[in-house]
């Protein structure tokens, strides 16, 4: 045997060692492309889809409008006086609680008040002037005529001193309802007009919630309807009552304003604080209630998938009463059925599925 020969005998012997040495992971390899892959998103049990579940039971379904608003005073104004001239006394102590009518500051008067006792040092003269000439007229001593310009004389008078007396209570600074003072924006012997601000004056008891309301929720809230609400940092809850809604929507946000009415007592709250909103539109007890992304459409119709005897089976739907995060089934499912929650977009009529957890039913 030649060298040649010998080269291809060898090469041939340790072929055949290589192929019988790997001989069973090829064969592996082939099998295995055979075999049908599992099915996408189907888990470690085989065939199955691994699915959640939960047991319907009767339960209350609210349907809740939430929203957030900003709460104002019943009353607030600036104080101003009517005329000008000299702050001659301030009354008021900054931050207190004062009643209407109470006299919170004064401007210089004292012209005035000259002015006035002039008058009413006419009036006696005045008053005897015409009880003389009555008295002549019932004797026909004196002529209507001159009755009649004394008379008008006397008018005159009690007129130009309501007159006076009208313009010195314009000296007066008083408040035109109860609630708190504000800070002092002036002092004494500054020169006041109707256009300078000695303070803001503030009823807080009781307060308004104003809020806007969507277009689906308009005919829903009216004045009547009650709501809670809460502030920031406070964990107590409030209540209060809409009293007036805006007629018309705005045309820009397609919502509208709406008030309610707090008492506010204690004066607690305070003006200018957020409100987070809640209003519950109406409820529904002992009803059906599933998770809304439990159900799906198809062909125009709700449906939703049940567990029966390892498989999923479809069920369609009639709807009642839906939230953002729960409907209300009418018909289509009973107390007592499983289910299925999750996988919802994967499942189909009949297929094998595999329940890998009991979940409670928090559609609410």
């Amino acid at each position: 045997m030649n060298r040649r020969n010998k080269i291809i005998v060898i090469s041939s012997i340790v072929i055949l060692i290589l192929g019988m040495a790997f001989f069973p992971k090829i064969k592996k390899m082939f099998n295995a492309k055979d075999e049908p892959m599992p099915a996408a998103g189907r888990g470690g049990a085989g065939r199955d889809l691994v699915v959640n579940a939960t047991v319907l039971k009767p339960q209350t379904l609210r349907n809740v409008f939430r929203t957030k608003g900003i709460l104002l005073p019943d009353e607030e104004v600036d104080l101003t006086f009517e005329t000008s001239g000299k702050i001659t006394a301030i009354f008021f102590k900054e931050g207190s609680y004062v009643s209407k009518g109470a006299l919170l500051a004064k401007v210089n008067d004292k012209p005035l008040q000259a002015e006035l006792t002039k008058l009413r040092a006419q009036l006696p003269l005045a008053e005897d002037r015409v009880y003389r000439q009555k008295t002549l007229l019932e004797k026909d001593a004196v002529s209507q005529e001159t009755y009649q310009s004394v008379a008008t004389q006397l008018e005159t008078l009690k007129a130009d001193i309501a007159l006076i007396q009208s313009r010195i209570a314009q000296t007066e600074l008083r408040a035109p309802f109860s609630g708190v003072i504000g800070l002092r924006l002036v002092s004494e012997g500054a020169y006041a007009s109707p256009a300078v601000v000695v303070a803001k004056l503030t009823k807080i008891s009781p307060l308004k919630v104003e809020f806007s309301v969507n277009e689906s929720q308009v005919n829903d809230i009216k004045p009547g309807t009650n709501l809670s609400f809460t502030v920031e940092n406070d964990l107590e809850t409030y209540y209060a009552s809409v009293y007036a809604v805006e007629s018309q929507l705005d045309e820009k946000t397609l919502s509208l304003k709406a008030r309610a009415r707090y008492p506010n007592p204690s004066g607690k709250i305070k003006p200018g604080q957020s409100a987070t909103i809640e209003i519950q539109l109406n409820q529904v007890d002992n009803a059906i209630v599933i998770p809304s992304i439990s159900t799906i459409k198809e062909m125009g119709r709700d449906v939703a998938y049940v567990y029966s005897n390892g498989k999923a089976k479809r069920v369609t739907l009639d709807i009642g009463m839906r939230t953002p995060a729960s409907v209300e089934v009418i018909k289509g499912m009973t107390e007592g059925d499983t289910l299925l929650t999750t996988g919802v977009m994967q499942l189909r009529d009949g297929l094998p599925v595999k329940v890998n957890e009991m979940v409670p039913n928090t559609a609410e």
